[in-house]
Order: C-alpha cells, then sequence, then structure tokens
C-alpha cells in the first residue's frame, strides 16, 4: 500500500478521541454497562457516520479519477465546512441551487437532491458521473440539452481537493454538496 493511501485510510479509521479519557485521579473500577444516553453521545463524539459518509464521497469521486488517470483529490475540512454550511442552509428546503451567484464561483461545486431520505454519497456522485456519456472529449462539449459540468469537474485535472456534507431536510429529501479546489470548468479548456 502506497505511503499516502495507508495514511489516507488510518485518518478515516482512526476516531477523534475528545472527552473519551478517564481522569487520572479516578480510582480503577469494573467497567459499567453504558446507558443508552452515553452509547448515543459517545457514538456522535465518534461520528462515525460523518466519517463514512466523508470517505464514500472521497472514494467516489477518486474512483472516477483514477479512469481517466488523474490524481486522487484530498479531503479538506475547510472545503468540507463550508459545504456543511451550505448544506445546512438547504436544510429547511432542499432547493437544489449552487451557494454562489450564477457566474461568481470562488470554488468549484456540485449540488445534488434525492426524494426520500435514503439517498447516499455514492448515489450523488455515480449521477454526476453518469454524465460522462453526454461529454465528447475531442470537440471538449457535451451534448446539446445534456449536462455534463459536474462529471468534468470530478476530473479536473487541476482540482486537488474536496469537502462534501449531506443532510436529510425537513422534508424528508435528501441535499448533497461538494465542493472543490482549485476550481474547474473553464470555458475552451479540457478536463483532462
Amino acid at each position: 500500500m502506497k505511503p499516502q493511501i495507508l495514511l489516507l485510510f488510518i485518518f478515516f479509521i482512526t476516531p477523534p478521541c475528545n472527552n473519551l479519557l478517564v481522569s487520572s485521579n479516578s480510582p480503577v473500577s469494573a467497567p459499567e454497562k453504558p446507558d443508552n444516553e452515553t452509547v448515543y453521545r459517545v457514538t456522535k463524539q465518534l461520528c462515525w457516520g460523518c466519517i463514512g459518509e466523508s470517505f464514500e464521497f472521497l472514494l467516489g469521486h477518486n474512483l472516477v479519477r483514477a479512469a481517466k488517470l488523474e490524481i486522487p483529490l484530498v479531503w479538506d475540512f475547510q472545503l468540507e465546512k463550508y459545504a456543511k454550511w451550505w448544506a445546512g442552509q438547504r436544510k429547511a428546503d432542499c432547493k437544489l441551487m449552487h451557494s454562489f451567484p450564477e457566474y461568481e464561483f470562488k470554488l468549484g461545486e456540485n449540488i445534488y437532491w434525492g426524494s426520500g431520505s435514503t439517498w447516499r454519497p455514492r448515489d450523488a456522485v455515480r449521477a454526476w458521473a453518469e454524465e460522462e456519456k453526454y461529454y465528447t472529449y475531442a470537440t471538449n462539449s457535451c451534448e446539446s440539452g445534456q449536462q455534463c459540468g459536474h462529471y468534468t469537474q470530478i476530473v479536473w485535472r487541476s482540482t486537488r481537493r474536496i469537502g462534501c456534507a449531506r443532510v436529510v431536510c425537513d422534508s424528508g429529501d435528501v441535499f448533497m454538496t461538494c465542493n472543490y479546489d482549485p476550481v474547474g470548468n473553464y470555458v475552451g479548456e479540457r478536463p483532462y
């Protein structure tokens, strides 16, 4: 296993240890069976679901990039923080809209909406990646009436970092967003 991949793997499987240490002044005794509230609190601190979703987003993107021999993306916590902020803004209405005004993108951004609460990061990445069938590399164009920008952002050669978020909206539907840096999709340039 390459060192970068091993480091990434260790990062995603090693949980944070905030507030889980026992005080050195406490007498050591047989562990008590934790109650449901304690289990919930510790699980929330570990945030296995968050780590799993992050890994699912990252792995999905990097598999698509690997097919075009592009350098894998790395997870960026600042981009994740931004994506979580935007997903939080959409929680009330689940409206499929970008966080930037049109044509004023400072970051690359893909957004996804799914009816019902079972949609996962792999579903969003798959939907974006499926746009490849509408993209023609030779002419660097997208089939008329179709979208290709989500796909081309995923495989954009100079993009290095990604951060994403998923939220179940008040309506019960799902909104997901991914942000990319550096931004891609420059008019007239090929993605790879």
